[in-house]
């Protein structure tokens, strides 16, 4: 259980405040002073009144190194350092072009965006962090366990770039997930040995190694299913959203039978795209009789509590349940709840917040884990603009500015090189932590995150995934997942919902499409009065035939080489291409 929001404090003494000022004036300097030599900041123009200050002060004390900081650096996007990081996919790369490029040295790996949010792949340079810091929940891809973990990864990479060294040496440096380059980073996996680890089996994993290098995004949460069926220790559940977890329950029931027969036998299901990563795991599976006739006992997932029976010893379930992935926690189809499967004595916790840009906050234990998180400064710096301010140019605020009720959006310096990045996300502030008065955040949305429609309103990422979460609760049963995009076909414009259910659909479906408009005009100003004055019209809603989801993550796996168990479903989808695949999978309108 978590404590009520009371418990936080609704304005800072000024000790606290003061601390405060402390903690970031301390956290700033060991971010900013080790990159103040690097080719971005001696460069880069947007930084240039940075360098002309820091030139002409002759007294370089931390309180006026700070004090410049504040003044002359200005807010930042990713097009500023987008002909800095090219300069490491340039064919050849010599060592002297790209060292000290963001950070000192060269970066362990690059960070890809998900691309939920933009229609490229951004990439961000994360360099090894001081050995202090490794063993912080933030860098660990495989948090200790007491037991088991079922935490499916996928080790697949975009690329892998080469520096060639001055000692003549080459340095191989991979582009892929932020999870999967943490896990790389912190076992010292090289991605071109990848094949002569394929015989691993870490201890308290459930998926072997060989799992990993799956390509095919079916086989790969098959497997993960086999191995995990046939594992009763588990402890842990990881999944980096907890509605991919929903996806491989419906996997599980769909392959139950198969699942069940290969337990008790001893082999590996006849997957597609195993090549040779078959013998490595046939290897490693052996037949299970035994556990095979306890899983038959209980059968499928469906019952509540499905979870504690297949893992007696199960603890906890980390994941994420917020935004895109709020259909997990749905009402709408008991069978398919979160936590309904989980049963009441396994609790759900977020992993954190962050980006591919860095990790900005934990979750806050003493309220709810899975939505309240606490700013913490180890891998960034966090400032924030005021969203609703209408000044004409945006003030930074530092955390001891903040309001309670505030939205901000957070803007990042980082050890890896980004100054006052503004990553456009949106949250709130629920007030301060009584003990040191760190700000407790909640994510709201994206900050462009809508649709600004033809009649010139925007619903926000969060208004709109409230009204369809609530209107499939009540009227059209569990949503696998969703996406919007603009339904053109008549005008004005408006939001079209395309939506993937399980199970069957509610008997009055048809009352959802009023249900959302409804939410809607009560949840913003704009669209009710361009509604009222005939500028707007009644968002739709079209169902999906079932699997289109997980085709459309097979599909961006193969586009991008992002991590087959992180790819998102966005909100609201800006691909012209998948816009109209989509469209084609459309079985009925509500």
């Amino acid at each position: 259980m978590f404590r009520s929001d009371t418990d936080l404090l609704g304005s800072l003494t000024a000790e606290l405040s003061q601390q405060l000022k402390d903690y970031e004036d301390q956290a700033l300097l060991e971010m900013i002073r080790p990159n103040l030599a690097t080719q971005f900041v001696q460069d880069a123009p947007e930084l240039a009144k940075f360098r002309e200050a820091i030139a002409q002060n002759d007294s370089m004390d931390d309180k006026e190194f700070l004090r410049i900081f504040r003044e002359f650096i200005p807010t930042t996007n990713y097009e500023p350092y987008r002909p800095f990081i090219a300069k490491f996919f340039a064919t050849p790369c010599k060592e002297a072009d790209v060292k000290n490029m963001f950070a000192p040295g060269l970066p362990y790996f690059f960070a890809m965006s998900s691309m939920t949010s933009s229609k490229s792949v951004k990439t961000f340079p994360r360099y090894r962090p001081p050995p202090h810091l490794l063993q912080n929940p933030l860098y660990l891809a495989l948090p200790p366990s007491g037991g088991t973990t079922l935490s499916p990864a996928s080790m697949r990479y975009s690329q892998i770039l080469k520096i060639d060294c001055e000692d003549g040496q080459s340095k191989q440096v991979t582009v892929c997930s932020l999870s999967i380059g943490f896990l790389r980073m912190a076992m010292s996996w090289d991605a071109e040995q990848d094949n002569e680890r394929l015989d691993l089996w870490l201890p308290g994993q459930t998926d072997p190694y060989a799992i990993s290098l799956v390509k095919s995004y079916r086989a790969f949460f098959v497997l993960n299913a086999l191995f995990a069926l046939a594992d009763r220790r588990v402890t842990i559940i990881r999944f980096f959203f907890a509605n991919v977890f929903v996806i491989f329950l419906q996997y599980i029931e769909d392959e139950w039978s198969l699942l069940i027969d290969c337990i008790e036998k001893g082999i590996i299901p006849d997957v597609e795209d195993l090549d040779h990563l078959r013998a490595p795991l046939e290897k490693l599976f052996k037949p299970n009789p035994l556990r095979a006739a306890e899983l038959r006992e209980i059968g499928p997932p469906g019952v509540e509590g499905w979870a504690v029976r297949v893992w007696p010893h199960l603890e906890r379930f980390f994941g994420i349940t917020g935004g895109p992935a709020a259909t997990a926690v749905s009402k709408a189809c008991q069978v398919w709840k979160l936590t309904h499967v989980l049963g009441p004595s396994v609790p759900t916790q977020a992993t954190g917040y962050g980006s591919s840009e860095g990790s900005m906050a934990l979750p806050y234990h003493k309220g709810d884990p899975n939505t309240d998180y606490k700013v913490m400064f180890l891998d960034v710096l966090t400032e924030f603009l005021d969203v609703r301010s209408n000044e004409p140019s945006e003030r930074v605020l530092s955390i001891y500015e903040l309001v309670p009720g505030g939205h901000y959006e957070p803007v990042l310096t980082t050890r890896n090189g980004l100054w006052r990045y503004r990553i456009g996300d949106v949250v709130a502030v629920k007030g301060f932590a009584p003990d040191d008065g760190l700000p407790i955040i909640n994510y709201l949305h994206r900050r462009e995150g809508g649709f600004v429609m033809a009649f010139g309103t925007t619903c926000t990422e969060s208004q709109l995934t409230s009204a369809i979460v609530s209107a499939a609760d009540r009227w059209i049963g569990q949503i696998i997942d969703f996406t919007i995009v603009g339904d053109d076909r008549d005008t004005p414009i408006t939001y079209g919902y395309l939506i993937e259910i399980g199970g069957d659909i509610g008997k009055d479906a048809r009352m959802a499409t009023q249900q959302t408009f409804e939410d809607l005009m009560a949840a913003n100003d704009e669209f009710r009065t361009a509604f009222w004055q005939g500028r707007a019209r009644k968002p739709t809603i079209r169902l999906l035939k079932k699997g289109t989801f997980a085709e459309y993550r097979q599909q961006k796996c193969n586009k991008t080489n992002v991590s087959i168990s992180q790819v998102k479903v966005p909100v609201v989808l800006s691909d012209p291409t998948f816009r109209e695949w989509l469209l084609q999978q459309v079985v009925v309108e509500l």
